[in-house]
């Protein structure tokens, strides 16, 4: 039997986790109301926040459909849809299974066909891996919570550089990522060039949509700056893979 990475199976499977993390939500969302009505808070308000909030999930659920689509390619639709419905990113999931792919002699993008053991493989790399931000945040989260702000209390400014510090080293993990096949540029192989200007790409259409929103007090486009911004920079990789690629 030929193994299907869009598998009907797999579709239900992937179905009924998601169905359960939704129904946590709507659980929390109906306690959450509840307490609010016995606290006696203006339901005026509470219905315009739950309004507000449903219109703005649009933006971060476009970006989650453009990350999905992204990794259908090679893992088909259940994977991609779990992972990213659960707790994922594009950015992480993309990287775990291209480094997956890649131990096993595939390359991310490229691949027609997986085997149930390729797909199984890279499905562990990209859920188990993951797991360890939840195991650690109830084991050193508080803790670490605790010296920040012993630190920002004793001294406010060093507390500010050392979060923004650690935000940087994050992203710079993931900047390297883009840079990790520019050396072959020097050897004239263009292509490396690729990621190097969808990242500009996007960088420029995020900067250039959160300026305008700051001047033009638009909030609706920093909200929908993500998506957009992803959009852009996956239009922008097609005419440069043709260009450099």
């Amino acid at each position: 039997m030929v193994f299907n990475v869009n598998s009907p199976i797999l579709f239900v499977v992937a179905g009924v986790a998601v169905a359960v993390v939704l129904a946590q939500s709507i659980c929390f969302l109906l306690k959450a109301w509840r307490r609010a009505q016995e606290l006696g808070m203006d339901m005026k308000k509470l219905r315009r926040t739950a309004r507000t909030a449903a219109v703005f999930t649009i933006a971060p659920a476009a970006a989650i459909v453009i990350s999905v689509i992204t990794l259908s390619k090679d893992l088909g639709v259940p994977l991609p849809w779990l992972r990213l419905s659960v707790v994922g990113n594009l950015s992480y999931e993309t990287i775990a299974a291209t480094n997956a792919e890649s131990a096993m002699g595939l390359t991310f993008g490229q691949v027609s066909a997986l085997t149930a053991q390729q797909y199984v493989t890279i499905a562990a790399v990209m859920t188990v891996s993951i797991l360890i931000g939840i195991w650690l945040v109830p084991l050193i989260g508080e803790r670490l919570l605790n010296g920040m702000i012993t630190l920002e209390n004793r001294d406010k400014k060093w507390g500010e550089i050392f979060s923004a510090s650690m935000f940087i080293g994050m992203i710079s993990a993931f900047i390297g990522y883009v840079f990790c096949d520019f050396s072959g540029v020097f050897h004239g192989d263009l292509a490396g060039l690729v990621p190097v200007c969808v990242m500009t790409v996007s960088a420029l259409v995020m900067t250039a949509l959160g300026l305008t929103s700051k001047r033009k007090g638009l909030r609706v486009l920093a909200d929908y700056a993500l998506p957009v911004s992803l959009i852009a920079g996956m239009a922008s990789a097609v005419p440069f893979t043709a260009w450099l690629g």
